[in-house]
């Protein structure tokens, strides 16, 4: 297997028919959904001018993923995961309309906001499997690197474009054509997704229930060490890079002293980090060893950035830190998802990747609120100083047991 991978020339996705088909309607979902969840995070603090209801909303769209993405991730194995998609943009488009509506009947208040919030977050945790289960099923084996770089290019573009264009709007027409747009957005990325015919289409097999499906899939990634040791870094990764970016606002008030216009700044610079981190992914070859060294370079990288961060006394130093972290983190996730999308039995490709969704969401998550309370009680030099030194022997670690991919 490992010589066949090396003797594999890289291919772009958008060789592949199938892919180019599709790639639009990634646009358009991607652009609607950021935009939604930029509308809902303002109404949250339009609302209330409290910071706490614009972190419950934020919780309510992200939370029910924790939860539900493992069951999302054996439907896609399930069903034909391109009809999966087509209904996530039905429901991501109501949504949207449902927002329209209760703004126009003057009922939008927090009972309406955080049901719709709790209801994105219900979608996308939905949503996340059924994508990632379908590029596999679009390209050949060879652009399937090239496949998920610019699927997260496309991510990750859609993170700058779709709330400044939710702002936009606000500012220029209030927000209920804010909410409009992003419905239309859905409803033509469903549109797309309609016409790809014969897109998904698996062979047939006996469907086992539920827990029993789980089960399998738990046990399937017990007996593949290589996919134990993409999941380990996949959870450094989100530690160590991952964290510091959902940290921004801190870093904004902590090291710079600033508000709103630095964090704007330094946002930017983590998005377009992550654009070029894409693009670099999509030069890749489909030789998981290749790729897997290609993922320690950049965690290493990562942790030396957290160290460098203390460099960054001003916007601009802070900023291009910010940019190097965020291309680096994204090369490194970017990395274990494609090498996971290799290695994986068909058969389990959902559920799988509906496991490493959740190590890639959650570790983050853990990681960026147990940074944050210790960095309040040991400043930030102590704590990343350590947190980059931990990280290095954990890659350390993980990176000799290699062999497992072969």
């Amino acid at each position: 297997m490992e010589r066949r991978e090396k003797r594999q020339v890289r291919r772009s996705a958008l060789s592949e028919v199938a892919f180019r088909r599709y790639f639009p309607a990634s646009w358009f979902s991607s652009l609607g959904s950021w935009m939604l969840r930029f509308l809902l995070g303002w109404s949250a603090w339009d609302l209330t001018l409290s910071a706490t209801w614009v972190g419950i909303t934020a919780a309510l769209m992200l939370a029910p993923a924790l939860l539900l993405s493992p069951w999302f991730g054996i439907l896609s194995d399930r069903i034909n995961p391109r009809s999966g998609l087509v209904a996530s943009m039905f429901i991501h488009g109501f949504i949207a309309l449902a927002g329209v509506v209760a703004l126009w009947a003057g009922v939008f208040g927090v009972p309406v906001l955080l049901s719709l919030a709790l209801a994105m977050g219900v979608v996308t945790s939905g949503h996340s499997p059924m994508r990632l289960a379908l590029i596999p099923l679009l390209v050949e084996r060879a652009a399937l690197p090239s496949a998920v770089g610019l699927s997260a290019t496309t991510f990750n573009i859609a993170r700058i474009l779709g709330p400044a264009l939710g702002a936009a709007l606000i500012a220029g027409s209030g927000p209920e054509l804010a909410f409009m747009l992003a419905s239309i957005m859905f409803a033509i990325a469903a549109a797309i997704l309609l016409k790809l015919h014969g897109v998904g289409v698996r062979e047939p097999r006996p469907r086992e229930p539920y827990v029993q499906q789980f089960k399998a899939g738990i046990r399937y990634v017990r007996e593949e060490p290589a996919i134990q040791l993409i999941f380990a870094f996949t959870i450094l990764n989100g530690v160590l890079g991952r964290t510091v970016v959902e940290l921004l606002p801190a870093f904004a008030g902590g090291f710079l002293g600033g508000g709103a216009r630095e964090l704007a700044a330094l946002t930017a610079s983590a998005g377009l980090g992550s654009i070029v981190g894409g693009l670099v992914m999509t030069r890749q070859q489909a030789d998981t060893a290749r790729l897997l060294n290609l993922v320690a370079m950049a965690i290493a990288a990562a942790a030396l950035l957290i160290l460098g961060l203390f460099l960054g006394s001003n916007l601009y130093r802070l900023g291009a830190l910010i940019f190097a972290l965020s291309l680096v983190t994204t090369i490194a996730g970017t990395g274990c998802q494609t090498i996971i999308q290799l290695r994986l039995v068909e058969s389990y490709r959902g559920r799988v990747l509906s496991l490493w969704t959740l190590f890639a969401m959650g570790a983050p998550a853990i990681g960026s609120a147990c940074l944050g309370m210790l960095t309040d009680s040991f400043g930030y030099t102590v704590v990343f100083t350590i947190t980059a030194g931990a990280g290095w022997l954990v890659l350390w670690l993980l990176y000799a047991r290699r062999s497992s991919l072969s």
